[in-house]
């Protein structure tokens, strides 16, 4: 199927795809179908339909008993859209003014009218941004992305100069949370404490000191400084 026959949620998929594929759900390559029908909140049934779709399109591959995986096609064609999406979410924040929790979703709708010409014409009027809002790194027009060498902060190292490279939440309410709390890609910080079985993280932030719950600390990735 040619790259420009490919509708805006067969695009949306194989970006998500990546995503998965990205935090290392499974070894080789491979994530697993529910772990998807989560992310996109769809069910199971109508996730099996578009990975039929994407895989006689030739741009997933389907092993059972491990999952899908995208082929090098759908790599490329997922790199694209989220060049789009990220792109679309730092021009809302860096030349619309929006916040970094309102842009998930009206970036969404807007990635989907973009074409190459529009998504460069607005990365130069956003500054060429290498991150989306979210940390995320943002993929090259020739659809090249670095990769980031980051952990969760649920495991970092305590005492340890930190600093915070990237959310893994699109929730509003959970982006707005962190915010509050200066917990922002860039932001150094030090653990000073995490209690025992999953428990809460004591971190200090400049001269402040912050307590987040372990599932929070779970979707922040740092970098020792």
């Amino acid at each position: 199927m040619p790259p420009a026959d490919l509708s805006p949620t067969m695009r949306d998929y194989l970006a998500e795809v990546y995503r998965l594929t990205e935090r290392g759900q499974t070894p080789g390559g491979y994530i697993g179908t529910s772990a998807l029908a989560d992310l996109l909140d769809v069910s199971p049934p109508a996730v099996n339909r578009m990975i039929t779709k994407l895989k006689d399109a030739g741009l997933l591959e389907h092993e059972p008993y491990q999952g899908i995986r995208l082929t090098e096609t759908g790599r490329r064609e997922a790199l694209k859209e989220l060049r789009r999406h990220r792109i679309a979410e730092a021009f809302l924040v860096n030349v619309m003014g929006f916040k970094w929790h309102e842009v998930h979703a009206e970036a969404e709708q807007l990635s989907r009218g973009m074409n190459e010409t529009l998504t460069e014409r607005m990365a130069t009027m956003a500054g060429h941004p290498a991150v989306c809002p979210h940390g995320e790194p943002i993929p090259t027009p020739e659809g090249e992305i670095t990769p980031m060498d980051d952990g969760l902060l649920s495991d970092a190292p305590h005492d340890t100069e930190m600093e915070i490279t990237r959310v893994l939440t699109r929730e509003p309410d959970r982006l707005e949370y962190l915010a509050a709390l200066g917990l922002t890609p860039g932001t150094r910080l030090r653990v000073l404490h995490a209690a025992p079985f999953h428990g809460p993280l004591q971190l200090k932030v400049g001269r402040e000191y912050r307590i987040i719950g372990h599932n929070l600390a779970e979707l922040i990735r740092a970098q020792v400084v």
